[in-house]
């Protein structure tokens, strides 16, 4: 959820959570945006009116990355110029504020519905790996390997980067949340076991460690099997 007034969007992540949902906030358009480039979320909840970037200009920027996760936006009440912007750069549903929570979690619903329903086949893929994150299954070849929930969200999250480095603070942030306790090590952990299920499949995929920095996706024809 990117919204601005904390306060409001604290209330609703408890109501959503009792529900049910994991969630995590942002309160600018910056890190809103960050966010929402990960891919990880099944479903965005946009302010439009943001500070540092607005939410249609965050809709229209993933949109263009290719993200296609579902987004509703928020808008003021009787804004019909908002409504109509917010649906033609992309947005799945609006909804007016102020707003019934009990209105939010059936529109959430629908567009979990309707996710289901378009997904095409779900398979995220980078150089010889295939990765199905619905069924957790790894698969290069004519192998496979089961991964845990997290170690699906890691290599989800690695793939969907495409070559740009991950930092653990951002592995972090994404696997476990903005308030976890969570620290380095133990993403370093599901790194490792990430690894040895890449090389049970015999994959040329790797994962390349870049010293104070992060981690990256290679394939072995990158060169420089650093790990």
């Amino acid at each position: 959820m990117v919204e601005d007034e904390k306060y409001m969007a604290e209330a609703v992540a408890q109501v959503l959570k009792k529900n049910n949902y994991s969630v995590d906030l942002a309160y600018n358009g910056e890190d809103g945006l960050d966010c929402g480039l990960s891919g990880i979320y099944d479903i965005i909840i946009l302010d439009i009116m943001l500070p540092k970037m607005d939410g249609i200009s965050i809709l229209k920027e993933l949109r263009r990355n290719g993200i296609e996760t579902p987004v509703i936006l928020l808008t003021a009440r009787g804004e019909v110029e908002d409504k109509v912007r917010g649906l033609d750069s992309g947005a799945d549903d609006y909804l007016a504020k102020p707003f019934h929570t009990d209105e939010l979690l059936a529109r959430l619903r629908a567009l979990a519905r309707r996710k289901t329903e378009l997904i095409n086949d779900g398979i995220l893929k980078f150089g010889d790996i295939k990765l199905n994150p619905y069924t957790l299954l790894l698969v290069s070849g004519n192998k496979e390997a089961e991964l845990t929930l997290k170690e699906s969200q890691l290599l989800e999250l690695l793939i969907k980067r495409n070559g740009i480095i991950v930092s653990k603070e951002n592995i972090i942030e994404k696997l476990w949340g903005y308030d976890t306790d969570a620290e380095d090590n133990r993403v370093e952990i599901h790194v490792s076991l990430l690894r040895k299920k890449l090389a049970l499949v015999d994959s040329d995929v790797y994962i390349h460690t870049v010293r104070g920095a992060g981690y990256v996706l290679k394939t072995a024809k990158d060169g420089n099997q650093n790990v």
